[in-house]
């Protein structure tokens, strides 16, 4: 592989961070796809073909969306310019535990290849999803840009962080959870009725998994304090992020709550592939320490 220099830094939307950051790491992000009304929107993090305040909107309204990976063609599309150019590709992409991206870019990846047989691209699997994605491209950007590692280097820094990286999120929109098949609408009524919110997190094997349930909004906020002090690795020294869909006011509730105890708080906004299947409301914690399922 190349030093730095001659490769480029890419992932996917579905990182959710904030443009700017993303172009203070350097990164290439790549847009996914969702289908509203039977059009077809690539999500930017700018979000210029579809604002999050729309697309949020449409959904609590009723309107229903669906997501797509990123197609063969596409990133054949995307990858071969660099190629061309004489520089290789380091693309850290969406969790295989829950899309079939890091697939297809491999199949991608390995036919470009033949063409450019003196060139490298080399997948990672993140195995995280949404901002927790975010957490580790910030991480790996951020040496990207500033200590100018080689690629093999690269890809190891990447490869030891993605499982320290960990994801908590909880639910609010029980209706878009039983939408996506995700509960049945009985386990939806109880859930509405109680005022119980399910809580997710991330295995290890990247799959989004219901790991208990919370009550109310201060529920909420104490459960990924808890979480978050729990897991953590250093914390006092940690930049986290704290991610939202259509949520704004309990992103900075919790950033209130935690900010005192962390270096840094990222507020982010949880973009249309992930909200397609947790709807408004979420907010969530990402942070680096362990992932643990309890």
């Amino acid at each position: 592989m190349s030093k730095y220099g001659d490769y480029v830094l890419m992932t996917d939307s579905t990182c959710d961070l904030p443009e700017k950051i993303a172009a203070e790491c350097g990164l290439l992000v790549l847009p996914m796809v969702f289908l509203m009304e039977e059009k077809v929107y690539h999500h930017y993090l700018d979000a210029r073909e579809m604002s999050l305040e729309e697309f949020y909107g449409k959904l609590k309204s009723g309107v229903q969306s669906q997501t797509t990976q990123i197609s063969y063609s596409a990133y054949t599309e995307y990858f071969e310019p660099y190629l061309r150019d004489g520089k290789d590709i380091v693309y850290i992409c969406f969790t295989s535990g829950l899309s079939g991206t890091y697939n297809t870019s491999k199949i991608a990846a390995r036919d470009l290849l033949e063409r450019y047989p003196d060139r490298s691209v080399t997948i990672v699997d993140s195995l995280c999803a949404s901002a927790g994605q975010g957490l580790l491209m910030y991480h790996v950007g951020t040496k990207y840009k500033n200590e100018k590692p080689s690629s093999e280097e690269l890809v190891k820094f990447a490869e030891e962080l993605k499982l320290k990286v960990g994801h908590w999120f909880v639910v609010d929109d029980i209706d878009q959870l039983k939408r996506g098949g995700r509960i049945s609408a009985v386990t939806a009524t109880f859930a509405k009725a109680l005022q119980i919110k399910p809580v997710l997190s991330v295995d290890e094997n990247g799959k989004l998994v219901n790991v208990g349930k919370t009550r109310g909004s201060a529920g909420v906020y104490s459960l990924l304090e808890s979480k978050m002090k729990r897991d953590a690795e250093d914390l006092k020294n940690q930049t986290i992020m704290i991610a939202h869909a259509d949520n704004i006011d309990g992103a900075k509730e919790l950033r209130k709550r935690v900010k005192s105890q962390v270096k840094d708080v990222i507020i982010c906004d949880i973009g249309p592939v992930i909200g397609t299947h947790v709807g408004s409301g979420m907010l969530a914690v990402l942070f680096l320490g362990k992932r643990n399922m309890e």
